[in-house]
């Protein structure tokens, strides 16, 4: 295991909305209010067409191919995630969502694109005082946090 200490800073209360893309949206806030790197949750709706990463194809392989999912109805949905800096110093959004309907839940990454529902909020708490970073990985192919 790796470690680092952080400190938190401010806390945000978001309403993400009506197709807005989670990513996209919330890394775009990032920038704006410069926020370098966060922890947060969310609650609320996901849309038809959303795209969940829903694991590797194969456990351990050598090249490590997602498997995509998407949504073709509406879910409801729960998640949790952080923020920290990329190689470029942009931060970067690493998310895991459960979307459930009815019976049936997915879990998955967001990275490829989960649209909001009419609303999704989520509640963002900046870490301040950390060097942490996500750095990309040779040997399996994404980027690690460094902490």
């Amino acid at each position: 295991m790796k470690y680092s200490e952080a400190s938190y800073g401010r806390v945000f209360v978001l309403r993400l909305e009506d197709g807005d893309i989670l990513h996209e949206e919330v890394e775009a806030f990032a920038r704006e209010k410069s926020i370098n790197a966060a922890a947060l949750i969310v609650v609320g709706g996901v849309d038809a067409g959303s795209k969940l990463i829903v694991g590797p194809r194969e456990g351990r392989s050598k090249i490590i191919s997602p498997m995509e999912h998407i949504l073709d109805k509406v879910h409801e949905a729960s998640g949790a995630g952080t923020i920290f800096p990329d190689k470029d110093n942009l931060p970067r959004l690493h998310m895991h969502l459960a979307c459930g309907r009815e019976e049936s839940t997915k879990t998955g990454c967001v990275r490829r694109g989960v649209k909001v529902w009419h609303v999704l909020e989520a509640i963002l708490f900046e870490l301040v005082d950390t060097t942490a970073t996500r750095i990309l990985d040779d040997k399996v192919g994404f980027e690690l946090l460094e902490p």
